[in-house]
Parts: C-alpha cells; sequence; structure tokens
C-alpha cells in the first residue's frame, strides 16, 4: 500500500509539472497565437533589427579606407594629379603600383623647377606632410582619410573594431544581467540609449582613443538593442508562428538594413550625415514603454503577477478574446509555486542536462559566429567592390531566412543547421580551390547563404530552450561566446598572409565540428518553451549528450481533472 501510495503521489507531481509546462501556452492559445496585439509587435520589432545592423557594420563605411593614396608634398600642390605623383612617388611591386607610405628623399623646388623624376636610386623617406588620397573607389571622405589613418596609423581603425567588439561582450552580460533581474523592457530601452550616445558621439571625436573608447560605448548595444524585444515578442507567439517571425524579422530588418547600408552611404556621401541617419532608429525605444508589454513569463517568474495579468487583460482588450478563470487560477497558483526554487543560471549550471545543452549551444555559437563574421571580412579580398560586394552578400541572408521559415517547421530545428553547417563546409573547400573571380565570388555569396541560415536557426533555438528565468542571461551568455568568436575571426582572415586559401579551409574545418556537435541539440519544433528550469531539463531529456528522462510521463496513470480554487483576477 505505502509504494501505491508514494507511485500516486509521484504521478501527481508529474503530471502537476507537466500542466505548470504548458500554462502559457495555453494562455496563447485563448488569447490567439497570432492576434492583432501580436502582429503589431512584430512590426515595431523591425526598427530595432534595423538599428542593430546598422550598428554593427556602420564603421566599415565610416572608416573605409581609400585604395589609393600617397605622401603629400607641398611644394607640388599647385600640379595637377599624376604629374606630381610622378614627380614625387616611387614604384613598389609587392603590391605593385605607387609607394603609398613613402616619397623620394629629393629638394622638390628643383623638382618643381625642372619637372623631373628623381632617379630610382634616390633614397625613400616616409610622408612628412601627410597624405594625398583619390575617392574613385570611395566616393567621400571618410574617418580614415580626414585623420590620416593610414601606413604607421593604419592600425587605429581595425583596433577600433576590436574593442567595438570587446565593448559587446561586455553589453550582453550587463543587459543580460538587467533583462533578467529588472525586466527585458528596461534592458532593451537602455541598451538602444546607449546605442543612440555611443554612435553620436562618435561624430565629435577628434583623435584616435577619444574614438576608440565611444565605439567601446557603442558595442556595449549590439545585441540587447533587438534581442530584447525579440524574446518579449516570443514569448506572446504561439509555436507554430515563431519560425516564419523569426525570419520574417531579421529578414526584412537584419538583413535588409545591411543592404540598405551601402546604399545610403552611396547616397549621403557623407559619414557623419550616415552616421546620423542611421541611429535613429534607436530613439523608437523611448516610445516603447507606452506600447510593448513586458514579458509576462518573467513577472510571473519573478513574482509581480498582479502586473502580468493586467498585461493579459490588455491581450484580451487589443484581440478581443478572453482566457478562461480557470487557466488564470491555475496561472497564479503555479506561479507563485515557482518562486520557492531556485531558478537562477547558476541552478542551470548545476544541472547535468541543461548544463551539456547550453554548452553545445555555445560551442555550436562560436562556430558559426566566427563563420559569418570572417566571410564578411573576406568579401572585400573576393570582391572588387566593397559597396557591391558587401550589398550582395548581404542580400544572401533574404533567401537564406526565407528557406529557413519555408523548412524549419517541416524538418525540424536539428537536422536543418546540421545540413546547412555541413554545406558550409562542403562549400568553404569548394572555395579553396577555385581561382579569384566571378565564380569564386559566387561560391562565397552561396557560403554565406548556408552560414546565415544555421545563425537563423540558432537564433531561434536558444531562447526556445532556456527556461524563462534564465531566457536573457542564457541567450547573453550564448551571445556572448559568439562575440567573442568575432574577436577571433580578423586572426582567421589575417592567416590568409601564411596562406591564402587557409581562411576558407578554417571555415570549412570548423563547420565540419559544429555539424557534428549539432547533432547532439535538443529537437523543440511545436514545443512549448519551457517556464521552469524543470520544465527546460524534461524538454532536453531525449538529447543524446544529456542521456533520457528518468521517468516517462506516458508511463504514469491519468488523473482526474480536479476542480479550480476560485481566485479573483487582479485589476
Amino acid at each position: 500500500m505505502t509504494d501505491e501510495k508514494s507511485y500516486r503521489e509521484a504521478a501527481i507531481a508529474l503530471n502537476s509539472e507537466k500542466q505548470n509546462e504548458d500554462i502559457m501556452e495555453r494562455i496563447i492559445v485563448h488569447l490567439g497565437e497570432m492576434g492583432t496585439y501580436q502582429r503589431w509587435l512584430v512590426v515595431l520589432m523591425l526598427p530595432f533589427g534595423a538599428a542593430m545592423s546598422f550598428n554593427y557594420c556602420i564603421q566599415i563605411f565610416i572608416a573605409a579606407t581609400p585604395q589609393e593614396y600617397w605622401c603629400k608634398v607641398p611644394e607640388l600642390q599647385a600640379l595637377d594629379v599624376e604629374l606630381r605623383r610622378n614627380l614625387s612617388i616611387p614604384f613598389t611591386d609587392d603590391p605593385p603600383g605607387w609607394d603609398r607610405c613613402q616619397m623620394f628623399a629629393a629638394n622638390y623646388t628643383e623638382v618643381l623647377a625642372t619637372l623631373t623624376r628623381p632617379a630610382n636610386d634616390t633614397p625613400l623617406i616616409p610622408c612628412r606632410h601627410g597624405w594625398e588620397f583619390l575617392f574613385n573607389d570611395i566616393p567621400y571622405s571618410t574617418i580614415i582619410n580626414e585623420r590620416e589613418w593610414v601606413c604607421d596609423r593604419a592600425a587605429y581603425a581595425p583596433f577600433a573594431q576590436s574593442v567595438y567588439f570587446m565593448g559587446s561582450l561586455v553589453g550582453v552580460v550587463i543587459f543580460g544581467f538587467l533583462g533578467d533581474a529588472y525586466g527585458r523592457l528596461p534592458a532593451f530601452i537602455g541598451a538602444n540609449i546607449i546605442g543612440f550616445i555611443g554612435n553620436i558621439a562618435t561624430l565629435f571625436t577628434v583623435g584616435e582613443w577619444d574614438f576608440v573608447l565611444i565605439r567601446f560605448i557603442a558595442g556595449l548595444a549590439n545585441d540587447a538593442c533587438y534581442v530584447m524585444i525579440y524574446i518579449i515578442v516570443l514569448e506572446f507567439i504561439g509555436s507554430r508562428h515563431r519560425t516564419w517571425v523569426t525570419n520574417f524579422t531579421m529578414g526584412l530588418s537584419c538583413a535588409g538594413a545591411q543592404v540598405l547600408t551601402p546604399v545610403l552611404a552611396l547616397w549621403l556621401k557623407n559619414w557623419r550625415t550616415l552616421l546620423i541617419v542611421t541611429s535613429c532608429p534607436s530613439l523608437l525605444a523611448l516610445a516603447m514603454p507606452w506600447i510593448v508589454p513586458e514579458s509576462v513569463r518573467w513577472l510571473a517568474s519573478s513574482g509581480n503577477v498582479k502586473r502580468a495579468l493586467k498585461i493579459l487583460k490588455r491581450f484580451e482588450k487589443i484581440n478581443q478574446a478572453e482566457i478562461p478563470e480557470d487557466i488564470i487560477d491555475e496561472f497564479i497558483l503555479t506561479s507563485n509555486k515557482k518562486l520557492e526554487s531556485d531558478e537562477s543560471l547558476k541552478a542551470v549550471l548545476r544541472s547535468p542536462k541543461l548544463r551539456n545543452c547550453l554548452l553545445v549551444l555555445v560551442l555550436v555559437g562560436i562556430i558559426v559566429s566566427v563563420g559569418i563574421d570572417s566571410i564578411i571580412r573576406l568579401s572585400e579580398n573576393i570582391g572588387s567592390n566593397l559597396f557591391v560586394t558587401f550589398a550582395a552578400s548581404s542580400f544572401a541572408e533574404l533567401p537564406a531566412l526565407a528557406l529557413v521559415a519555408v523548412t524549419l517547421d517541416r524538418f525540424g530545428r536539428r537536422p536543418v543547421i546540421v545540413t546547412t553547417l555541413a554545406l558550409t563546409s562542403i562549400f568553404a573547400f569548394l572555395c579553396t580551390f577555385i581561382a579569384r573571380g566571378v565564380f569564386q565570388a559566387f561560391l562565397a555569396v552561396t557560403l554565406r547563404f548556408f552560414v546565415n541560415m544555421a545563425l537563423s536557426v540558432l537564433t531561434q533555438l536558444s531562447p526556445e530552450v532556456l527556461p524563462t528565468p534564465v531566457r536573457s542571461s542564457g541567450n547573453s551568455l550564448i551571445h556572448l561566446t559568439m562575440f567573442m568568436g568575432t574577436v577571433v575571426s580578423p586572426y582567421v582572415v589575417y592567416s590568409g598572409t601564411v596562406w591564402g586559401p587557409l581562411p576558407l579551409v578554417i571555415i570549412g574545418v570548423t563547420s565540419i565540428v559544429g555539424t557534428l556537435l549539432s547533432l547532439l541539440l535538443p529537437e523543440t519544433t511545436g514545443r512549448p518553451m519551457p517556464q521552469t528550469l524543470a520544465d527546460g531539463e524534461r524538454l532536453v531529456a531525449e538529447n543524446m549528450l544529456c542521456g533520457r528522462a528518468e521517468h516517462d510521463d506516458e508511463d504514469l496513470p491519468p488523473l482526474k481533472k480536479e476542480k479550480s480554487r476560485k481566485i479573483p483576477r487582479f485589476e
């Protein structure tokens, strides 16, 4: 009798946990999985996806380096460009063309008088009076030519870009913590304001160190300015709509902004105006507290049930729907119950199932980020025009995201990410053995197509696996390590100086590793987003890395539905 009673108690506990798992999913079903309010929230995400992309890639265009420059000689400034360059600048064989950083050590008053080029054996000296620039490839003035960050100063711009990514590392930690401690909405607003301040302050920098500091500040926002609102909106959407929403918003806003950036640069032809225009979407965050709701899942997990119910009532009013009273009662009971357990990120790391799953997500995220950022940086070496190459490779994201939207729910998250990473490795190796030209550029665009698909799947999979209390900080941890990958990617590109095809070989090898690791990811297609750590453990229980669940709910006897205790709604 005692054994039977214990078994029955275990059945009740597991059945109760299963009900807790999908309480928010049942609420969403009654509100409408894609109702009027959800559709408006999806539209509101778009400016901030654009803000994130603008923030990420803007330095490429405000600090672009014209390819034709040489030492300035004041005595020869009255002559035309070609003549004064012929009279003062030596030729170089590596790379072939005019020397960019040295000039003849000659008496240029005599050179001007005779218009005779110094002998080729004339000693050479570094540029003494600055540089002259031609804007054939970059048709506008940039920070590089204005501050003459070339030759011995050429390291300033890439150093600032690296510091920007260091700011991103710090930012995901700060805003991830704020998102879990104080709410997704405050973290989202703060990130956008910090990003706006950092970008606008760039206009007022005058040297290298103030520029580096300001780019660090701008980098703080390079994730949370979009990811926080993405998490909020995704939690209010039914599982069968999450795939198309994720890829629609990323394609229209993130990829669209990347395609638009070189177009704006060529149209505005002023790096200051370009920076102002691309910073403006972040300001819209100031209006979001009156429009975008806080995460109900986060409010419930943090004990603020009264505010959560007010938000649900707003959804009922806008969507013209109604949540049954017994479900509201159950929501209140389960929300209060969750306060008794440890739902911190430390608890996730103590759980073998969730810890192993998080580790796989982190490793795959690093591999994907190294691949995509390296390909972006390599595009200038593959193509002949910065603006065309960048726009074409960015445009490859659009069909990639469309294909993910079509295939992800049909074939599942794990098969799609495994397939796309495998194809990434194949095309990386193919691109390695093709000579530079149109066909290699086509293979490179195809390569980015597949790695973008893998990134899109990972972006959707991460919040679907992580439980609500740690969804923000856990997602930030994954993004933190992904930004560590972007710090490594410049060195991947630099390895091409040792052997030209080496960067593509590295991408191919790491993508094979990512393919094998992706086999260990859990499948979340059609599954409710986990509300508690116990929900998350059950979700990954069938993962081959984490092992199988100790109990199977289907083996337990069914329980009779008990009548809900009447609990009044908060007004």
